[in-house]
């Protein structure tokens, strides 16, 4: 098998990335927290709302009391 069949979507990236080595881990570290920023700014609190994490289910007054 050829190293391109090998390497899936990260080593074509790193292929298509400019620079050397050390220039590629640049960018590849901005790139990766430009991502991270544009979910946490942008497509989490968009989500948020559309998620059942503050759907509660249980009553206040059904627990026995003390």
């Amino acid at each position: 098998m050829d190293e391109k069949d090998t390497d899936g979507m990260y080593g074509w990236i790193w292929r298509h990335l400019p620079g050397n080595a050390w220039v590629r881990v640049v960018i590849s570290l901005v790139l990766v927290l430009a991502v991270v920023f544009v979910l946490f700014q942008y497509v989490f609190p968009w989500a948020e709302p559309l998620l059942p994490f503050n759907d509660v289910t249980v009553d206040e007054g059904s627990g026995a009391t003390p």
